[in-house]
This record gives structure tokens, sequence and C-alpha cells, in this order.
């Protein structure tokens, strides 16, 4: 490779940089090996340096700014890390501390806090990552980069460096324990971890119209928490990359400071949402003698997604409870009018809706969507929705061909000519709706065991080979992409299909926020491993949320052990944090000062109504500004069937933040049953009551394969223990005799453990 010159380099500073890679300028203060990286930890007067180079070879560094002048540094104690220091100047001290993965694996985390003496001005800093060659040129020209961060999302760069190999680097800013410099400067790390060549990496935001931002005096501030995964051996065809992105993302994670979920109380919050959907004016519309919901608070019309969402979560959550409920009847009474019988396919909207709506327009994956939830009720039983599935399957089928599987942003229903083609922001259509219609394909062989709906899945999929990270458009789509990969994978024993679902999981946590905000008012919800709803979305959105919370419910039974374990590490904690971190939205959840009042793009927002807002936002703008979703109302009915099991017989429902596969009622007090989380962590098992307190005197205890015996702690409304994630375990309980009302069968008839007690 030809030796760089001013202008390959960009600027003075990366130029100057070459005598400290080559050892010409600076002290070592450290020296370390990471796997079988050596790493030198250089000072000079301008900086420190993280020096990480291969067999004498190529490499990179990080850079961290020394504030002041006359620094005088020390190296302190490593205290179980590979390397610490601190130096004090005029202008205040800083701490810098590396630790390194203890397995061996190329893996670092470097911390580094200043405390300013006074009141200081910092101006835009160079971005942290140089790459230089053998001979220490710096050497930015033979980095690849793969994936980027996108606005507010995790802070990450996924790339590799030239020949010779270095390897292949994920390198994250945590910005969980940046919050607060965040909050102290009043700024946001909207892109901040960025390839603009040829700077690299991370520079803490700044206040672009001042030039700078002040830090407070005396206040020890992080100014960066970043961490970097290194493999030798870098995999570049798609599906090898991405599974290489995922394995190093699952052995990051932990270093990202997952908070600890909270437990919530969703069945409750399902009977609340039931009660709504039934009585609230805001939420129902009469058209041809049938009732409709609106999408939004008394807002937009009635359109066939909404209906089938709503239809098909009650119907999940009747089920769950051994009941049909009266409201999926009643929507079913009405689809009918959405359903074209010329063209034999569902139309978005009603024949009379407003002339301010184009009634031929389809969002591309609007089309399909509603038949994965009518395919859901047929598979459920539903006559009706099997027949009309049926009629409207080909019509999908025919879109799908006449696309070459590559759709559009937005098409005319009668001859299938392009309104939009694609999307501003990436210049791309629909990138994932292959996805949603493999999984829309697989549903129908399962309903009709027809091998062309395999055939069609399979194009589909392959379709979308190539476009890697770019792959993502909108969150629940791709999620079922790659929950339609796994399937396809387990009919057709072709791991081909298993590979390509991790393009889909690596493109759907590349859009993720892997950090926890407490910037302004986000401190007042949870965004952790929320992913915005669209690639270029700020927002998270609650039915996009659910909807692939769902996705990865049914992955996670069909890859079983056989995935990578970082995919079921991931999986597995998007499905546990997406239970806490769903609850607000629900404007009741959050303080009234947070969420939107006006210039509200849908409806209005209605903080006694159980309808979850459309948005939530990890800088800390007012929640719901899109609107009050109607169609969002599934969340609460799915987390709580999917999350909570009910058996007939048992006084109280049994919880678990992990999803339990297997369950089976030994005796009247004793049920066995399987944790299907990722090996290596903690679930919570909890024994929550079905009204306001669980049965009076109940005490249980958890057993596992290995004779240890687990008790519960007491939480007032739930028994809560801690448990091997993959476990095989066995619950017994005891109630106090003679049991009470809490303790009957939903028909008035005395559960099974009244005798036992």
């Amino acid at each position: 490779m030809a030796q760089n010159t001013f202008d390959d380099v960009g600027t003075q500073e990366l130029l100057a940089a070459q005598d400290v890679l080559r050892g010409c300028q600076g002290t070592d203060l450290a020296k370390a090996q990471v796997g079988r990286i050596d790493l030198t930890l250089r000072f000079t007067a301008e900086a420190v340096w993280v020096i990480l180079r291969r067999r004498a070879g190529r490499g990179m560094a990080l850079r961290f700014p020394v504030f002041g002048s006359n620094a005088i540094a020390r190296v302190l104690p490593a205290d179980g890390g590979i390397a610490a220091m601190e130096w004090q100047s005029n202008a205040g001290k800083t701490v810098l501390t590396i630790d390194a993965e203890p397995f061996g694996l190329e893996q670092l985390h470097a911390r580094y806090v200043f405390t300013p003496h006074t009141a200081m001005r910092i101006p835009r800093l160079h971005r942290d990552v140089v790459v230089f060659d053998a001979q220490g040129r710096v050497d930015h020209a033979s980095i690849r980069v793969e994936a980027q961060q996108r606005k507010l999302n995790t802070g990450l760069l996924y790339f590799d460096i030239g020949e010779p190999e270095f390897g292949k680097v994920l390198y994250i800013q945590n910005f969980s324990a940046l919050n607060a410099f965040f909050n102290a400067t009043g700024t946001t790390p909207q892109n901040a971890v960025r390839w603009d060549c040829p700077e690299l990496g991370y520079s803490p935001p700044i206040d672009a119209e001042a030039g700078g931002v002040i830090l407070p005096a005396g206040t020890p501030m992080p100014l960066y928490d970043t961490i970097l995964s290194v493999r030798a051996y870098p995999r570049r065809d798609e599906a090898d990359s991405a599974w290489q992105f995922l394995d190093m993302l699952g052995g990051i994670y932990p270093l990202l400071a997952p908070p600890e979920p909270a437990y919530r109380a969703w069945p409750a919050r399902a009977e609340a949402t039931v009660r709504d959907l039934m009585h609230a004016p805001e939420a129902r519309i009469e058209h041809y003698g049938h009732v409709y919901f609106h999408p939004y608070t008394a807002s937009e019309y009635p359109d066939v997604m909404v209906q089938l969402a709503i239809a098909s979560a009650l119907d999940v959550h009747g089920r769950w409870k051994g009941v049909r409920h009266p409201l999926v009847r009643e929507i079913m009474a009405g689809i009918g009018h959405f359903h074209d019988k010329e063209l034999k396919t569902l139309r978005r909207y009603l024949p009379n809706v407003g002339k301010d709506k184009d009634a031929n327009a389809v969002d591309s994956w609007y089309l399909y969507h509603p038949m994965l939830n009518l395919a859901n009720l047929a598979l459920a039983g539903d006559e009706q929705a099997r027949n009309l599935f049926v009629d409207t399957i080909d019509f999908g089928i025919r879109a799908a061909r006449h696309f070459d599987y590559r759709w559009p942003i937005l098409y005319d229903i009668r001859d299938f000519s392009v309104i939009q083609a694609v999307t501003k922001a990436d210049e791309r259509g629909q990138t994932d709706v292959g996805g949603i219609y493999a999984w829309v394909m697989l549903q129908a062989y399962a309903l009709t065991s027809d091998q062309r709906f395999v055939d069609e899945a399979k194009a589909a999929i392959d379709a979308a080979k190539g476009m890697r990270f770019d792959l993502n458009y909108q969150a629940n789509l791709t999620a079922w992409g790659a929950t339609a990969c796994a399937r396809l994978w387990r009919i057709t024993d072709r791991k081909e299909y298993l590979e390509q679902s991790y393009v889909y999981l690596a493109s759907f946590f590349h859009n993720a926020q892997i950090w926890n905000s407490d910037i302004g008012k986000a401190r007042h919800w949870r965004n952790f491993l929320g992913v915005t709803c669209l690639q270029d979305a700020p927002y998270m959105a609650a039915y996009e949320c659910f909807d692939s919370y769902c996705a990865f419910e049914r992955y996670l039974d069909y890859g079983g052990p056989d995935v990578i374990p970082a995919v079921r590490l991931l999986l597995s904690e998007y499905c546990r944090h997406a239970l806490d971190r769903a609850w607000f939205y629900y404007p009741d959840a959050l303080p009234e000062d947070c969420v939107a009042h006006d210039d509200i793009r849908n409806g209005y927002i209605a903080r006694d109504l159980n309808f979850p807002v459309e948005d939530l936002y990890p800088d800390g703008q007012l929640a719901g500004q899109v609107g009050q979703e109607i169609y969002g109302c599934g969340g609460a009915l799915l987390y709580t069937a999917l999350s909570f099991r009910r058996i007939e017989g048992i006084p109280f429902l049994i919880w678990s933040d992990a999803f339990i596969r297997a369950i089976h009622q030994l005796d009247a007090t004793t049920v066995s049953l399987r944790i299907d989380g990722p090996s290596g962590t903690l679930a919570r098992v909890a024994l929550v009551a079905k009204g306001d307190a669980l049965p009076p005197g109940l005490t249980a205890e958890l057993k596992t394969s290995s004779g240890q015996v687990i008790a519960f702690r007491d939480k007032a409304t739930r028994l809560e223990a801690w448990v091997a994630a993959d476990a095989a375990i066995v619950l017994s309980w005891k109630c106090q005799a003679p049991c009470d009302a809490r303790c009957l069968r939903e028909d008035g008839r005395p559960a099974r453990c009244t005798s036992a007690a």
C-alpha cells in the first residue's frame, strides 16, 4: 500500500500522531498483553495513547486528551485490570483505567474520568481511533466499515483493517456511563461515533454554535467509556460477518451495564385494556352496522391492520384465559368489508374512506402484516379467518413476484404501479418486507402443507441476500424475517437459512439502543435494548416493540440450543427488557409533564386509557408526539400470555422473565418446568397473585435437577426467586387451610390445592 500523504490523512493532527505510533515521541508507562495483541500505554503532553499492535505489524490506537499543561503522570495499581494511570495538570486531574477480558479474548474496556479544577470549556475533540500500518504510518485507507452508529442508537463501529490482517473490530462507546456528561453539558450523543474520513471513532458531543461545552468545576466527569473487541480471523461474507458481529456484541454485552428490569403487572394492564376496548368511545366507531377500531385515540380511519392486530392479540389472551373473547367475534363480523372480492385481497381502508386518503395506495409491508394476524387466527381454529386467508394469499404472492421480492415503499394495489420507490433517508425501498412475507408463507404452509409456500419463503429470503447491515427497514419486519429463516432451517434442514437469520439479527441489533439514557426527561422511562422502529426513526415504538418480542419468542423456540450462544443471550435479553421497557409507553406510567399535550400528529393523549403512546425518545423528548396507539393495545395482552403461565387448578400465575418452554403438573401442588434462557445467566421466577393478593399462607420452593433448593422471597403480590436461566426445576407449594375464594377456579369450584392443603 502506498505511503500516506498529507492529503490521504487529511489532518495535521493525524500526521503528527505518526511520531507517537513509531515510538519517536512520548513515554511508555505500561505494557500488557490482550490475547495475542501487544498493548502499550504511551503518554505525551497532548494525549495518552493506548496502542494495540499484532505481532509488530499493523494495529490501532485509542487516543485520550490531556487537558492543560505541565501534566505529571503516575501509574496506579491496576486492581485486577491491566493498566491504570492518573495525571495532574494545571487544568485538573484525570484517571484512565483499562481492563481486559479475563478468559484471554481480545477485548478491553477503557474508562476516562476528568475532574477540572475550575469551570472549563472544552472544544471539539478529535475522534479517538487511529489505525496504522507496520511502519507506524497512519493508514485509514485500509479501513472497511460495515456498521456505524445511527442517530441515538448504540455508539458502535464495526470494521476491519486491511492486509496484512489486524482483525475485525467491534468498537462501542458505552453511553450509559456518560450520562453525567450529557446532562452537565446539555448535549446528546447523536451520531457521536462515526467514520468521518479521515477520522474514526468517538468525539464527545459539543454545542456546535458555541464551539464547545463547559464542564463544571470539581465534578468527576466521565468523558470516555470505550469497549473494544477484536477477532484475529475476520469473516467477510455476509452471514459469517453477521454472526461474528453478534458473537462480539454478546461478549461485550455484560460490560454495557444492563439495568435490572423491573417486574411489571401485565395481567392487570391486560384486563384494563380489554375493558377500554369494550367501552371507551375514543377507541370505537361504527360503519356498515359493525364496530371498528380507530388506529389512534378518536383519530384516523379504521384500517385492516388495526382490526386484525387487535383481534389476534385478543384471541391469544382469551385462549390464555380459556375463553373466546366476544370482541374477536365482533371484529371478525366486520372484517369482510376490507375484502376486495375482485382483486382477492384485503384493502387497507373500508370502501367509505374519506377522499383525503388514497384508497388504492398500499405500503408494501401493510399488505402482509394483516395476513400474518389473519393466519394467527386461522391457525388457532377460526374458520372464517382461514377462508379469508386462503382467498387472499395468492394476491400476496403475485405482488411479491411482480416486484421480484424487492418491494418499494408505496404502490397502487390495482396494478402494482409504484407510487414511491425509496425513502429519502437511504434511497432504498422496504428492504425487509421479504422477511415478513416469508413468515406469512410459512404460516400458509402450516395451514395447508402446500410446498409452494415454502418455495416462496425461500425465494424471498434468497432475494434479500447481500444487503448486510442495510437490511433493516422496520424493526418488527426484520425480527419476523429472522424467525422465518430459523423456521425454514427446521423445515429444510439447510443450515444456510439459520446462518441467514444472523444477517437479519445483526441488522436488528445495529438499530438497538444498548445503553440506558438518563438524559433529561428520559430518566423517567427505560430505553435499554429498545430498537428504533424504522432505520431512520428517532424513537422506539410500542407496536414494533411487542411484535418483535413475539417474533423472538418463536425464534428462540425454533432455534433451541443450536443457535450461537450470543444470539440466545441477545434475544433473551431483548425480550426480558421489553417486559420492563414497554410499561412506559402507557401514559399513566409517566409523569404528566413527560407526555405531549400539543401538536400531536394523530388524535390526543388520554392518560386514563390503557393504550400505549407510539413513541419514546432516548434524548428526553416528550413521549407521545405521534399519538396514542389503539392498535398497539395488544402489547399488554401478549406480554401477559407469553410471560405468565396460567394453569387450571393452581391459585396463582407462574411468571418468568425468561421463556418457560415445558411445564407439567405432577400432582396437586407440584409442577415441573423448563426455563429457556441463555446459559450462564440468571432468570427470575415468580408466583403472582391472580387478583389482589396471593392465597393466604402460601409458601413455595424450587428444586433444581442437582437437588439444590431455592427459596422464594416475599414481594407482597408475588413470591420471587432467582434460578439458572437454562434450568429444569420443580416447583412445589403449600397453602394455608382452608383456602378462601382466592384459591377457587374461575368457575367457582374449589381448586385442587384446596383438597391437598
